[in-house]
């Protein structure tokens, strides 16, 4: 298969992504990429939106066992807490994305304000956030299928790590294509939960919802036989379920994370989609709240079937439309979930190719793929969820305890970040933009602490281990680029000195004599060295002197050293080597050059080592020397040699060196 040009053969590589996510975008498609309001409130939306589905089940998955039927008396009034919390963080975050219009989010007001150093902070939380968010929300899907079809239950691990490699593959096609469809989930559950809670309201109005019997349901969340108001409600009970229920909001920071897909101008469409998802969500979480509160609907130990579900059976019954109903909102649910991970899949590679480019995190991951995308980022999160998803056995309240401080400690960074910027700035109203960004900003960072402390037991303390190392790990990656960028970079004082070394010497190792030592030695005879000489480093003597005999047949004008290399360390022999001539010659420059010949690339790294490449680099680590790989690609003459058609010279050759 070769390029539609004619030009060189694809490869394996690039056929399979042919093949899979379709051809090539050009980056002058990139702006074609960017969304509209509509689809972009469909495509960023679904992780907090369909936090409805698991939220209000994980406060009363804290509150049953230890207060009793009081815990739906408490439902309410903590849910209206994480709607107020709710509100404060819209309102920062509304300043964020008109102050901020570059994709980062709370990392780019944070980098802004207080320097990219303590900015890594807001770095690792949403890193950790996105990563959590993609395990946690295909799990909460899988149980919602469940629910609708118990016979799946075995399977629960299986499907979800499905899911996550789907949507992997849906966002490596490009983001429009993605956005639409997960868009279309997103319209579904709004639509069929705000039914469910019209319907109920209707009902309850009506005739009343009925009810079911927490304490005679097999296999629910036992509950609290005693006076759980009083006895069981204790403050951490309580704050251990307003920490769950504070994963309801995580999501919200996904719009100033992937502000750049939005359609000019950025700011003030980004500000209108956060504002409409932030409504939605408040009024589902409100409405999904009060309907637990009224029928009883209570979580189970083996997490099957879900509250939601157990919400729509009570409201729309088991008639035939009743169960139609039923199965379309199971259906818009997991649909929604499956797709929540999408936000991840947006915001988490922007936001590592960001950080790349400061140099905190590895440079491939601000590299754009073959679809537009971040495809290195994407890898990355999906690779990590699985082994989250594997570790946890893909359970939503293994999961929970992970989910919500990395993204309020965003929160947080964003508010303080916010609150300097005004003080810096003093724009319009900046007063009471100060008060509303620092009261986020202490407000976030006390649930934090909540978080730590009510869900310390439950692996808040894995991240409250793993949060400072990820910190530490990008500031060392840093100090790493750094120090390679130093020694790089020429002082501006100094003028570049081109005839540094007038006198060259060329070494061109030699393993036999075929196509590619010719050419190799062809290159050093072109470099018009003050001496050329072979070497050939001796592992077998018996190959050795018949190498030298051959050569004296050969070559007469070169010379061939033959180094005795007797533990067949080829690398170590080398670097010797080059470092006696300088040695010798202090005022030479030593160029090495080395044939590799190039195989196929799947049965070729098998069959053939890389030694040439080892040495080089080992020869590179040397100052005043140079090691030049001379490729000369054996697949490909492979292909076209033919009787009476002259093979071809070998491709241009890779230069390592000091």
């Amino acid at each position: 298969m070769t390029t539609p040009d004619g030009g060189i053969p694809l490869s394996f590589s690039d056929k399979c992504k042919r093949t899979f996510l379709g051809q090539p975008l050009t980056t002058d498609r990139l702006d074609s990429e960017r969304l509209s309001n509509r689809v972009a409130l469909g495509a960023l939306s679904p992780d907090a939106i369909s936090s409805t589905a698991y939220g209000p089940e994980q406060i009363m998955v804290e509150l049953l066992p230890a207060a009793g039927m009081a815990a739906f008396s408490l439902l309410i009034p903590i849910t209206g807490v994480v709607l107020c919390i709710l509100v404060l963080v819209t309102a920062s975050y509304r300043q964020v994305v008109m102050a901020y219009t570059r994709a980062g989010g709370s990392y780019s007001v944070a980098r802004e304000n207080f320097g990219p150093r303590v900015a890594q902070v807001a770095a690792a939380a949403l890193l950790i956030d996105y990563v959590v968010t993609v395990a946690v929300q295909p799990a909460a899907a899988t149980v919602a299928v469940v629910s609708a079809i118990p016979a799946l239950r075995p399977y629960h691990l299986e499907i979800t790590l499905a899911a996550v490699v789907l949507i992997c593959v849906a966002n490596l096609r490009g983001l429009r294509r993605s956005g639409r469809t997960f868009a279309m989930t997103t319209y579904a559950f709004v639509t069929m939960i705000t039914v469910t809670i019209l319907t109920g309201l209707v009902r309850e109005i009506g005739w009343g919802l009925p009810r079911y019997d927490p304490q005679h349901l097999a296999g629910a969340v036992p509950v609290h036989q005693g006076s759980g108001l009083v006895l069981g409600a204790s403050v951490l009970i309580v704050l251990r379920a307003f920490a769950n229920g504070g994963a309801s909001l995580t999501g919200i920071e996904a719009v100033s994370n992937t502000i750049n897909v939005f359609q000019k101008p950025e700011g003030i469409n980004a500000r209108r989609v956060l504002t409409a998802m932030a409504c939605i969500l408040g009024f589902l979480l409100a409405g999904v709240a009060w309907l637990a509160h009224a029928t009883h609907a209570v979580p189970y130990l083996d997490e099957y079937p879900s509250m939601l579900s157990e919400i729509a059976r009570a409201v729309f019954g088991h008639g035939a439309l009743g169960n139609i109903l039923y199965l379309l909102v199971q259906a818009s649910t997991a649909a929604i979930l499956f797709t929540g991970c999408n936000t991840s899949f947006n915001g988490f590679p922007a936001l590592a190719s960001f950080v790349a480019e400061d140099r905190f995190l590895p440079r491939p991951l601000a590299k754009r793929g073959h679809r537009l995308v971040f495809s290195n980022g994407i890898l990355t999160l999906t690779a990590l969820a699985v082994v989250l998803l594997l570790v946890t056995e893909a359970k939503v309240t293994a999961l929970v305890p992970f989910f919500a401080i990395g993204v309020f400690t965003g929160f947080a960074m964003a508010g303080y970040g916010m609150a300097k910027h005004h003080l810096t700035h003093r724009g319009a109203r900046w007063r009471a933009k100060l008060v509303v960004n620092l009261l986020a900003g202490i407000l976030s960072t006390v649930v934090v602490g909540i978080f730590v402390v009510a869900k310390f037991t439950e692996g808040a303390w894995l991240m409250v281990v793993v949060f400072p190392l990820l910190v530490l790990a990008l500031m060392r990656l840093n100090a790493k680029y750094r120090a390679e960028a130093s020694v790089l970079e020429m002082s501006h004082s100094d003028d570049c000195d081109f005839a540094r070394h007038p006198r060259l010497q060329v070494l061109v190792f030699v393993d036999s004599i075929d196509l590619a030592e010719i050419e190799a030695m062809r290159l050093g005879h072109g470099l018009h060295a003050d001496e050329l000489t072979a070497v050939h480093f001796v592992i077998d003597v018996d190959r050795a002197m018949s190498l030298r005999e051959r050569w004296a047949r050969f070559e007469h004008d070169t010379p061939l050293w033959l180094i005795n290399c007797p533990d067949r360390h080829l690398s170590r022999a080398a670097h010797e080597l080059v470092g006696r001539v300088l040695s010798d010659h202090p005022e030479s420059r030593v160029t090495v050059l080395l044939p590799r010949r190039t195989y196929s690339p799947l049965l070729g790294r098998l069959l053939h080592d890389r030694t040439a490449d080892k040495m080089a680099r080992a020869v590179s680590r040397i100052r005043g020397a140079t090691a030049i790989i001379v490729p000369y690609d054996i697949e490909s003459r492979i292909a076209r040699v033919a009787p009476g058609v002259q093979l071809e010279s070998p491709a241009a050759p890779v230069i390592a060196g000091r």
